[in-house]
């Protein structure tokens, strides 16, 4: 397929800027794939769907606070650092990007915090943003860690357009989230509440936590008419045997397995063998699925509404077919549902 069969306008006002006030009293629509049929709800409505044995499989990756505001030496310019992944513990290495690049070359220091306590030097340049930091702190690893996060905020993604806000600190992140190293939240995750996941436990649903730590790739720009030039960032990702046993019990006694977002969804096909069961794995994944594609594993799947000519459009038309999803997009537009990381959910039922 094309990229300009994902474009759709999405005014400007329908992307969501905060959160509703309670995670699982956001709306959510119901797509039926075998039938077409698509129903409004609200998203803690979701148990209705689901029974005893049936198993949803969440990411618990924690986003940490990667965007950081420094000074440069001599000039005082304001530069932008995101922080990407931590390169080496003992020397204080991290790949970044920075904004304005132009401005920051090898050599250059970068102050950080209103006393300028954090201090770091440029070493590499890695690509037209990217750079290698030496944070020049003496002490500790972990007190290293905790003052430079201290120093950081929540990764809002672009679309999102306003500073973060403290309510963001706890609403861009799940529940249940667990294992650090996500750049980005994985979105659909942040409407289940607890007591939507109690409620859940007390109907006999079952939980498989997986790790895909969420970086930017999902958010790049696709720069390739035919997708199949396109290629996509890898992600580091973990499936334990406890996630494997949960799952592949699940569906050997034919019973729903969900899974919950774009990033579980590529985490798991990566992972499911051709017997169609789930794989213990860890190491990397660029996994990029766009129609058509058939999946192996999932019945259910939950995600957001998505910007338009992104990879997670792709991946949920994947799921629930071109023009079905096409149209629910439409419906969802006139519908006045909302759009993005803090925005309303979808679920398509494949069976």
């Amino acid at each position: 397929m094309k990229l300009s069969q994902f474009k759709f306008k999405l005014p400007e006002e329908r992307i969501a800027l905060h959160p509703v006030k309670y995670r699982d009293e956001s709306r959510l629509m119901v797509v039926h794939k075998s039938t077409g049929e698509i129903e409004h709800v609200i998203f803690k409505d979701i148990l209705n769907y689901f029974d005893d044995q049936d198993v949803f499989i969440f990411n618990d990756t924690k986003v940490f606070p990667a965007r950081l505001y420094g000074n440069k030496e001599k000039t005082g310019a304001r530069i932008e650092v995101f922080l990407l992944r931590e390169l080496n513990e003992e020397l204080r290495l991290w790949d970044v990007l920075v904004d304005p690049a132009r401005k920051i070359r090898i050599g250059n220091k970068l102050y950080f915090g209103d006393d300028d306590s954090m201090v770091a030097e440029v070493i590499d340049n890695t690509t037209s943003r990217g750079r290698t930091l030496r944070f020049l702190y003496d002490g500790p690893h972990d007190e290293f860690k905790r003052a430079l996060y201290a120093l950081g905020e929540p990764p809002l993604p672009p679309f999102i357009r306003r500073p973060a806000e403290p309510e963001d600190t706890e609403r861009f992140q799940t529940i249940f989230a667990k294992n650090e190293g996500a750049v980005t939240v994985p979105a659909a995750g942040l409407h289940f509440s607890r007591e939507l996941m109690k409620r859940m436990e007390i109907k006999g649903i079952n939980f498989a936590f997986i790790t895909m730590h969420c970086g930017l790739g999902c958010f790049r720009d696709i720069d390739v008419e035919d997708l199949t030039k396109h290629k996509m960032d890898s992600e580091q990702m973990f499936i334990n045997a406890e996630a494997c046993k949960i799952v592949n019990t699940a569906k050997d006694n034919d019973h729903k397995v969900c899974a919950v977002g774009t990033s579980v969804m590529r985490a798991v096909e990566t992972a499911t063998g051709t017997d169609g069961h789930l794989k213990e794995y860890e190491g990397w994944t660029n996994k990029f699925i766009f129609p058509p594609y058939d999946f192996v594993l999932p019945d259910a799947m939950v995600t957001n509404f998505h910007m338009p000519l992104s990879t997670m459009l792709m991946l949920t038309c994947s799921y629930g077919g071109y023009e079905l999803i096409m149209d629910a997009y439409q419906m969802a537009l006139k519908e006045d549902y909302r759009f993005g990381t803090y925005g309303d959910a979808m679920l398509i039922l494949n069976k």
